[in-house]
């Protein structure tokens, strides 16, 4: 399957070159809406506990 034969991430339409790789305007904006809410996570370090960071 190639990357123009995916479906759309969020709704499972058929993608649409001017909003790649989402369907519509919609589904893209969905999709930023779930990263600035924090939806979405990439994996990192873990933060310093609270007492290392007073010392």
């Amino acid at each position: 399957m190639s990357r123009t034969d995916r479906p759309c991430p969020i709704c499972r339409k058929p993608r649409v070159a001017e909003h790649s790789p989402f369907c519509s305007t919609r589904c893209r904006d969905r999709d930023l809406l779930q990263w600035l809410d924090e939806g979405y996570a990439v994996p990192g370090r873990a933060a310093p506990p609270k007492d290392a960071e007073e010392e």
